[in-house]
């Protein structure tokens, strides 16, 4: 039986691209789908197949987001995350303003609803919507046996692990306190209870996760409806990309992508191609569409430079990948067995960094004692070890056990089926 189903999502495509490759999925089994946001949005909606509903047309013209974003691209630690707080606290403010009126018109059934987007919850329970979150980004559920998502701590959960990730998450609650702070107001507006701990904005139906088991700290306090399923990824949900695939020259291929939010970091490109010179690889450096080639310095060892690329086309070739660690790029080397090296710029890619080095999959050298001579060492390291290459190959077998789009498709239908908890 064909339902309608509405998903709310920041307009980054780390977070577009699986929100609606899953939308995808779903359409493809029959049920009406509609992505609500800004103008912004619209794009990712179209190349996925499906529908979409702009909201905040007059205060977001089209292009504000990327405005944003550009600026955003030009940050890095904990100024970015500052500024990626204040992003998200404008857009709940607009959220709770206009999304409830966009979703009585729609008459939707259900919502998807990002993880990062605490507000969601909240609509969803005021509209009396049945709800389930999906974790695009790196799981945010607090434990604290966990450090945050924001650190790039290893897993230490001795008595002194633990109270360091207390006062990190006592930190992280008062940066995102403004975010609450209009949260909150609106719940008491509307007549719903206050929440007493950050996991109460989640689903009691069903939490998806993109990541595999064995990409996450071992965790003991998870709800029986929190699904590993595996990442959301498909060409045939994304806009083709052209690429010069004639300049590949049969070489062991390093991919090098800082994503397409903290991309700006020239300096870090110049580094990159340093750093792959000497080596017998040929390196792919895509630039996340920020910037164009002519705005970088000539570049060593004579680089494919585009200024977007086939990503998921490229990491069947790969041998080694060059990332931010962002949690989309992450998972899509995993799911072809690609081993990385990992810098970390800001957000959530310290903790997903973390977890690469900790799963065995790769190296991290962080941005702030980034050197050519470093990441060299690093790239050296992962190349000439075939351990990093196997622990990789484990954990693509685990996504391919997991499931995928499909499997995250199968638990919302069944939520739609039962209107029930659906246990892992």
């Amino acid at each position: 039986m064909m339902s309608h189903i509405g998903i709310l999502s920041p307009v980054a495509s780390g977070h577009l691209n699986p929100m609606t490759t899953l939308g995808h999925e779903l359409k493809n089994r029959g049920h009406q789908m509609t992505l609500i946001g800004p103008l912004d949005a619209q794009a990712s909606a179209q190349d996925a197949g499906i529908g979409f509903k702009p909201i905040v047309t007059k205060s977001m013209p089209l292009g504000s987001v990327q405005s944003h974003l550009s600026h955003l691209g030009d940050l890095e630690g904990l100024s970015a995350l500052r500024y990626t707080i204040e992003l998200f606290k404008q857009g709940t403010i607009l959220n709770l303003r206009e999304v409830p009126q966009a979703l009585k018109s729609e008459n939707v059934e259900l919502l998807l609803i990002d993880q990062t987007l605490i507000e969601g919850s909240t609509i969803a329970e005021h509209l009396q919507i049945p709800f389930i979150t999906v974790c695009s980004a790196l799981m945010l559920n607090r434990d604290p046996d966990i450090p945050p998502f924001n650190t790039g701590w290893a897993y230490n959960p001795s008595l002194l692990g633990r109270l360091r990730n207390q006062l990190a998450y006592s930190l992280l609650t008062q940066l995102t306190k403004p975010i609450r702070q209009v949260v909150s107001s609106y719940r008491q507006k509307w007549g719903l209870p206050a929440y007493s701990h950050p996991n109460q904005a989640y689903s009691s139906l069903a939490q998806l996760c993109q990541q595999p088991p064995s990409f996450e700290y071992p965790r003991q306090r998870l709800p029986r409806h929190f699904h590993f399923t595996g990442p959301y990824s498909r060409i045939t949900s994304r806009k083709p990309v052209p690429f010069p695939f004639e300049q590949l020259s049969g070489k062991p291929l390093i991919y090098a992508s800082l994503g397409t939010l903290q991309n700006r970091l020239i300096d870090v490109f110049s580094q990159i191609a340093d750093a792959c010179a000497d080596l017998e690889a040929q390196l792919v450096i895509s630039l996340g569409g920020s910037f164009d080639k002519a705005d970088l310095p000539p570049l060593p060892g004579s680089p494919i430079v585009v200024r977007y690329a086939p990503q998921l086309e490229l990491l069947k070739r790969a041998t080694l990948c060059i990332t931010h660690a962002g949690m989309n790029t992450t998972l899509e080397c995993l799911a072809e067995g690609v081993p990385m090296v990992a810098i970390p710029i800001a957000n959530d890619q310290p903790g997903v960094a973390a977890r690469i080095k900790w799963s065995g999959t790769g190296e991290v050298v962080p941005l702030k004692s980034l050197t050519t001579h470093k990441l060299r060492h690093a790239l050296n390291k992962v190349l000439n070890d075939p351990t990093y290459r196997q622990q990789a190959l484990g954990v693509q077998q685990d996504i391919e056990q997991a499931g995928g789009v499909a499997r995250a498709a199968e638990i919302v239908e069944k939520v739609l089926e039962t209107k029930q908890t659906v246990l892992s």
